[in-house]
């Protein structure tokens, strides 16, 4: 990917800077704004003086626009492995829902021989799940005392917190989990409050490891965790989201039962239509290469109509 088309200047009587990102145009006093806006357009996340340097010429390509999204998504593959042998403690993958990120993760772990215990009926509660190369995928709302009991209970496993956000963002949740992905020897997790879950201890040695999944912008994630993490992000523009979904495509465990020139139909429209589209994703593959298998006369009005009204 080239660098992109930056342009920036500053009007002093304002105190505001006039810029166009990718011929994007807009105002702002606010450094931080551009950081955002600049992320947003080009799915590189660059600092303020960065895209200065590049609105000047001083910049033609930072790290993250060497490596197209493709690539990107091996890079996920290559650290839930360090992950799954013990070598990384935990993991923070970032990006735009839709496009694969836990397909990625469940795919990969799968690979290097681990069991999906995501469906926990037949286990007692306050029982450790005492068995090697087994992940649980853990979705939705979490109170910090319901983690502590997750990580108490799937310990010596590999636990993926997938969209489960609260984790991320509760004070005392962020504690445990700073405790979890402690790399300074043991990793002891402390609940001091008073509580009565007789079934659970006070604290206990977590040998287990962490994947988040997670559609929050990576500043918006604790620095603690960040710091004890190794991370990738995999925000994408419109343009790397269809470059992504053309490379899924071609994969014979996508959609098999559709031929590839109606996937490949679909994509040619989603590229056409991709300024106009309410959500370029995995789903607006899916729901174009069925409208276009019908072979009906008007399949891309109907494809319009349900991608942008």
């Amino acid at each position: 990917m080239t660098s992109a088309d930056v342009t920036i200047n500053y009007n002093k009587s304002t105190a505001k800077y006039a810029c166009s990102i990718n011929g994007k145009k807009f105002n702002t006093g606010k450094p931080a704004y551009i950081e955002y806006m600049y992320r947003k357009l080009t799915g590189t996340k660059a600092s303020f003086q960065t895209i200065m340097n590049m609105a000047e010429g001083k910049v033609e390509e930072s790290v993250a626009t060497k490596f197209d999204i493709n690539k990107r998504f091996g890079f996920v593959e290559q650290l839930v492995k360090m992950v799954s042998t013990g070598v990384q403690a935990s993991a923070i993958i970032t990006g735009q829902g839709g496009l694969g990120k836990t397909y990625t993760v469940q795919k990969t772990l799968e690979a290097a021989g681990y069991t999906d215990l995501s469906n926990l009926a037949d286990f007692q509660a306050g029982a450790v799940i005492n068995k090697t190369k087994t992940y649980t995928m853990v979705k939705g709302y979490s109170t910090p005392k319901g983690l502590y009991r997750t990580l108490f209970e799937l310990n010596n496993s590999v636990i993926v917190f997938d969209d489960c956000d609260d984790v991320l963002k509760d004070a005392t949740a962020l504690n445990l989990l700073k405790g979890a992905l402690d790399s300074n020897g043991r990793r002891i997790i402390s609940w001091r409050a008073d509580f009565r879950d007789e079934d659970l201890p006070r604290s206990f040695e977590f040998t287990g490891r962490i994947i988040f999944i997670s559609n929050l912008d990576q500043s918006r994630i604790d620095q603690a965790i960040r710091s004890r993490s190794m991370m990738i992000d995999l925000t994408m523009t419109d343009d790397q989201k269809i470059d992504r979904m053309a490379f899924i495509a071609k994969s014979p465990e996508f959609m098999p039962e559709f031929d590839m020139d109606c996937k490949n139909d679909a994509l040619d429209l989603i590229r056409e239509l991709k300024s106009t589209a309410k959500e370029i994703s995995l789903r607006t593959l899916i729901s174009v290469t069925k409208i276009r298998s019908t072979n009906e006369a008007d399949w891309k009005g109907l494809a319009e109509y349900v991608l942008c009204a």
